[in-house]
């Protein structure tokens, strides 16, 4: 996922920062200035967005997620478009910077519009999450970074209890999530106050200035009852959500087709037809199992897919045992692609040729994300892999999977665009962009792996196919659970049968073959934050319609390197503008 990846962070971006308020009037004319402005009142405003940008300043700060902050945010914001519509471009790199502000301002103010604010709460992008993540980024190799940290942690007890006035007010005007959303949330609280067999994760932090080289007693001890109330936060939310908003929250997973309409366009940057969606993925399901068909006679003659995948799950000679083992053949896979990437298929910028493999902290969603790198790439572009406790990596699938959030995926496009500071706006390069475009981007690499010979093992191309499964899954579940739509006549599973959350997750366990807690977690997702589920296949199709387009436009001079370099070097952006942009230009 870009999720709590960068773009993991799309989600982020798009639906937090709904939440801040601007530093001063946009009184500025000029279409980057106006778009850049914006960019620094972010960083000012919601400061784990800052620190997500590399933008220095506010690491010691937490944001306000109060309804005041939200609705202060929300005029400013319309004050922003007004301007950038009012704006001239000067060139054609302008007037992309400007299509990209006003498309996606336009639907976060749809979005606060709708109060969906007031009941922003899912296992994956909101702020519960998102206060705790924030500590895997920030630099722990000064005293300086001590004391921010210190300062951070002080405020996670005030920060947490602005969001709760915000889901106080929703809860009182009848604006709740969902029960499973709110459990899952209460789970998370939990696991990261230390309440559900597990140390508390702000404890972690004490152990690492303890084993750090900054020798101050004071620092120390400021640490240390920084984390109690840290983990004490959490502990209080958590019972809030048991004791108070499970009790109000609704039993509907579902969210209805005019909501997931406004959400999936906030995700994939263009208007979708649902149902014509939902046949789509359909047909994408029954491709991926009949290639999978035949790659499980590869893996052994006459094998079926289950069959496959057993052999896959359980050969220890398939399989690298130890966590350490395992985040270091990750490193040493990334390394190894970029080298065979640059000046072959991509031209990889300097400071794009570094990445970084790390374990996440135990507590969150089960999926592998990317971070992007800082502004100054002083921190690289990351991935992180949740173990979920696993000892035993069985490699199939993982080969794949870094592909899409490492190289030639999310490290490559996100990367590319926060160093192009000469041609993008910092506006583009720090902080625009959707989960369609930078998902889509992340399942074409994986695609592209595959043509370029990168996945002939028939163990990672089933791997490959297994990741495409699960991604043609997302559009029928995700689409059908929230517009509560009949399962096809033609399906062996349920026909006529309505989608619900306990349907989904059988149909995913007899489709995918993922483990057991990773597809529940993953419905649990879906159903907490509608549309982005299909911003992966959905924006694969569209950039292999835009390179299709491109390759039929050029003929034989197409060259599929320059189309690349010139793709990422668009900036990003939401799937309708990228669509005409690719379109319109040869190679």
């Amino acid at each position: 996922m870009a999720g709590r990846k960068l773009f993991a962070l799309v989600g982020f971006y798009t639906n937090e920062l709904i939440s801040l308020a601007v530093e001063k009037e946009f009184s500025m004319t000029g279409v980057f200035e106006i778009a850049d402005n914006f960019v620094y009142t972010v960083g000012k405003h919601n400061p784990l967005a800052a620190t997500h940008m590399g933008i220095p300043g506010s690491d010691h700060l937490m944001p306000d997620y109060s309804p005041q902050a939200s609705e202060s945010f929300y005029s400013d914001s319309l004050k922003a478009l007004r301007a950038m519509k009012s704006a001239v471009p000067v060139n054609e790199r302008e007037r992309m910077c400007k299509d990209t502000f006003v498309d996606a301002t336009s639907v976060s103010l749809d979005q606060h519009e709708s109060r969906d604010y007031l009941r922003d709460m899912n296992v994956l992008f909101s702020p519960i999450q998102s206060v705790r993540s924030i500590f895997d980024l920030m630099p722990q190799d000064s005293l300086e970074a001590w004391e921010n940290i210190a300062s951070r942690m002080e405020k996670v007890k005030t920060s947490l209890g602005t969001y709760r006035e915000t889901l106080e007010k929703g809860r009182i005007e009848g604006l709740v999530a969902s029960r499973r959303q709110a459990n899952g949330c209460a789970e998370q609280c939990e696991a990261w106050a230390g309440e559900r067999g597990n140390p508390p994760f702000f404890d972690s932090i004490v152990n690492a200035f303890a084993k750090s080289e900054i020798s101050s007693g004071a620092l120390g001890t400021r640490i240390g009852k920084a984390s109690v109330s840290a983990n004490d936060a959490y502990a209080e939310l958590g019972k809030y959500l048991r004791d108070s908003y499970l009790v109000d929250a609704t039993p509907i997973d579902g969210v209805g087709r005019d909501r997931y309409a406004l959400s999936a366009k906030g995700y994939l940057g263009v208007e979708i037809d649902p149902e014509d969606t939902y046949e789509w993925g359909w047909e994408q399901l029954e491709w991926v199992r009949s290639e999978m068909v035949k790659t499980a006679s590869l893996i052994k003659p006459g094998a079926s897919i289950d069959e496959a995948v057993e052999i896959l799950e359980s050969d220890p000679e398939r399989m690298i045992k130890g966590e350490d083992e395992f985040r270091q053949w990750m490193q040493d896979l990334q390394d190894r692609t970029i080298k065979e990437m640059d000046g072959v298929h991509f031209d990889i910028l300097d400071p794009v040729r570094k990445i970084e493999a790390l374990i996440s902290p135990p507590g969150g969603a089960l999926a592998m994300y990317y971070t992007g790198p800082s502004e100054d790439f002083s921190r690289p572009g990351r991935t992180w892999y949740p173990t979920g406790g696993k000892t035993e990596f069985p490699i199939w699938r993982e080969v794949s999977i870094a592909y899409h959030e490492g190289v030639p995926g999310h490290h490559f496009q996100i990367a590319t665009n926060v160093a192009m500071t000469e041609e993008l706006s910092r506006y583009q390069r720090l902080l625009a962009g959707t989960s369609g475009y930078a998902e889509g981007w992340g399942l074409y690499a994986e695609r592209l792996m595959g043509e370029l010979g990168h996945l002939e093992n028939p163990d990672y191309y089933m791997g490959m196919l297994d990741a495409q499964a699960l991604r043609s899954v997302r559009v029928i579940v995700d689409i059908g659970m929230h517009l509560g739509l009949k399962i096809p006549s033609f399906s062996e599973f349920y026909p006529g049968q309505t989608w619900t959350g306990d349907l989904a997750l059988e149909f995913m366990r007899e489709r995918v073959h993922f483990p057991a807690d990773f597809v529940a977690s993953e419905v649990d997702r879906y159903l907490g934050i509608p549309g982005q589920a299909i911003s992966y296949k959905v924006g694969e199709k569209v950039w292999l319609e835009a390179r299709e387009t491109a390759k039929q436009s050029a003929g034989r001079s197409f060259d599929l390197k320059a189309w690349h370099n010139n793709a990422l070097k668009l900036g990003p952006m939401g799937l309708g503008q990228m669509k005409q942009e690719l379109g319109s230009q040869t190679f």
